[in-house]
């Protein structure tokens, strides 16, 4: 079994350190995900290994044979190749030998009658059948067909951004390899895609190294997770489900020393607000102490924290209403006789294969595009934002902050706290030294994200997001999930991230590519599940009304239980408070923690099957 390590990889960017002395063993079979931050140095960790960007200091030990293949998030294609030639593009004798049989039948085509030509095609047919190369021309066309490439003699240049991109994977999963380092492979693939990927990633014998945001993909692939944070790599067996859990203990542990930072801070800040009288050389000591410990508990703080609950525009009665719409491009009929009515809470995807007008639609919606046929009713109230799926260009030596400033200077949360643009940095995991920093400093996920504050400034009450989860990393984008379960209007959104559609969405509009566009109410996942079965929603009707139930009286036992649930609450809410202090006296003994949390999890279980019991008795007694 080859396997692959890494000892005391060091790599600094400017002043930032990414890696600090990390070390890691990469086995063959196994299939590591890599989670973190945006910015923390995932796709430049895998720069590393395939020898593509120069570490500070690194050691590795690996066979002489053994063979990394990259795939980048960049388009590093030959445009003047077909999608075929490309495929076979590599130093391998096999692989050359397909080339060169792609590029003598192109020249065939091209010059049917050229005998030169005809001679050559014969040859290399002949060496095609003595070498046995036939399997990897099989091979390579398979792959593309899983991946929606339906033509292998398209020159590269004629492809879009999206079929590039299913291009250099397509060639990176046909080479020949030990290590696979795969960055973001799903973005630009629908979901029967990125099922086959799944199923192929998860039999091949290779060792993959794997940066995704998709977290059901991460949970189907991953037999482990790699996490990058604050220069440090902790490893997690298991799939992303495992890491979950497991990152929860090891924080569990890691919160007795925050909570014991915490309170020192507390009796520090104390100390500081009275004020010292005298600056002896033990009172400088404490300041310098707290000024350590303030900037720690703090950045700690915000580490842990996104808040993205801003205030929106109100938004009236008439949101949307699309009536008759119909969208074709030449001979293809993308949209054709869809109505729909968008309602002011309404959570909708628009999902369906590559190429069939999702994008296009939401164009239409933002007024971008034009229909051509019937029409989109936007209501008066209704202030959009559009996140698109490339963002567009930025002034890349323009600070931070001040591409903030240029929509607003403050903006009001839910709650109605006015926040600067500094603070929103902040929230949005800018820390205070990179707010005079050049955007082209800045990781391509970190631009996502500072772009969408920057949108999320103006105040809108629809959204419209187009592909929003790529690029971005997982915990931003469970922080975004959580806001938009709090967004106060409309949200539309494309995305292939099934676990994002499932947390986000209960509507969909599913279009086929030819023009029907089928509405069903439910998760993505369910819609998955019933492909063929897809249920109209059905439009509101006034319900019959049903006969008043009678008041229902409380019976004798029930009163009694009335008269002391009370203090049952109050004598849970002790032990559970007894609970949590044994917790915090355990210190880092972990078995005493985990046999506490299990007994905690129990009360707290407890008291909420109590507190469905107390409001059901108390509905009880008011109608008395």
């Amino acid at each position: 079994m080859k396997q692959f390590q890494v000892l005391q990889l060091t790599k600094t960017i400017g002043e930032k350190t990414l890696f600090e002395n990390i070390q890691f063993t990469i086995h063959s079979g196994e299939k590591i995900g890599i989670v973190g931050q945006n910015g923390t140095g995932k796709t430049t960790l895998l720069s590393v290994l395939a020898n593509e960007v120069i570490a500070d200091e690194y050691e590795k030990k690996h066979p002489n044979d053994y063979t990394i293949r990259l795939l980048t998030q960049e388009d590093r294609l030959d445009l003047d190749l077909t999608i075929i030639e490309t495929l076979f593009q590599s130093d391998t004798p096999l692989m050359r030998l397909n080339y060169e049989y792609e590029q003598v039948t192109r020249q065939l085509s091209e010059h049917p009658t050229d005998e030169k030509i005809q001679q050559r095609f014969t040859d290399i047919q002949a060496e095609m059948d003595a070498q046995g190369a036939w399997d990897m021309n099989t091979q390579a066309r398979t792959i593309l067909s899983k991946l929606h490439m339906l033509e292998p003699a398209k020159r590269v240049r004629d492809c879009s951004g999206g079929e590039r991109k299913r291009v250099a994977l397509a060639k990176v999963l046909l080479e020949e390899s030990d290590l696979l380092l795969l960055d973001e492979p799903t973005n630009h693939l629908d979901i029967d895609s990125i099922e086959w990927l799944q199923t192929y990633l998860q039999q091949t014998k290779r060792a993959v190294l794997f940066i995704t945001h998709d977290r059901y993909f991460l949970d189907e692939v991953a037999t482990k997770i790699y996490e990058l944070d604050q220069g440090k790599l902790y490893e997690y067996e298991g799939n992303y489900a495992d890491f979950v859990m497991q990152k929860s203990e090891r924080e569990q542990l890691a919160v007795q020393t925050a909570a014991k930072q915490q309170n020192r801070y507390r009796n520090e800040l104390k100390w500081v607000m009275r004020g010292a009288k005298a600056r002896s050389t033990k009172q400088k000591a404490r300041l310098q102490r707290f000024d350590i410990l303030k900037d720690d508990v703090l950045t700690k703080t915000r580490e842990t924290e996104l808040e993205m609950a801003v205030a929106s525009t109100r938004l009236g009665k008439q949101v949307i209403e699309i009536e008759s719409l119909a969208k074709s491009f030449g001979d293809r009929q993308l949209i054709e006789d869809f109505s729909a009515l968008v309602k002011r809470t309404d959570r909708i995807a628009i999902v369906g294969p590559n190429g069939a007008g999702k994008s296009t639609l939401l164009k239409m919606i933002a007024g971008e595009e034009q229909p051509d046929q019937g029409t989109i009713t936007i209501g008066q109230t209704v202030k959009m934002a559009h996140f698109h799926q490339h963002i567009p260009n930025m002034d890349t030596d323009e600070r931070v902050i001040n591409y903030i400033r240029e929509v607003s200077n403050s903006i009001q949360t839910a709650s109605g706290e006015r926040l600067s643009a500094t603070q929103m940095l902040e929230r949005f995991l800018f820390p205070s030294h990179v707010h005079g920093t050049p955007i082209r400093k800045l990781s391509g996920g970190e631009k996502k994200r500072l772009f969408l504050l920057r949108l999320l400034m103006e105040e809108p009450n629809v959204l419209l997001l187009d592909e929003p989860t790529n690029d971005l990393d997982i915990e931003t984008l469970t922080v975004l999930e959580s806001f938009l379960d709090t967004f106060g209007g409309v949200v539309i959104v494309i995305s292939h991230d099934r676990y994002f559609l499932d947390r986000t969405c209960t509507t969909l509009w599913a279009l086929d590519g030819k023009g029907k566009v089928d509405s069903y109410y439910g998760l993505y996942s369910e819609y998955l599940a019933e492909p063929e079965e897809v249920v109209e929603v059905v439009k509101e009707t006034k319900q019959e009304e049903r006969p008043k139930e009678r008041k229902k009286k409380m019976s004798y036992n029930e009163k009694r239980e009335w008269e002391t649930i009370e203090d049952d609450l109050m004598q849970l809410e002790e032990e559970i408070e007894q609970l949590n202090g044994q917790m915090e006296e355990a210190g880092s003994n972990y078995e005493q923690i985990a046999k506490l949390t299990e007994q905690l999890n129990e009360k707290n279980e407890a008291l909420d099957v109590l507190l469905e019991r107390w409001e059901y008795l108390e509905q009880l007694a008011n109608e008395q």
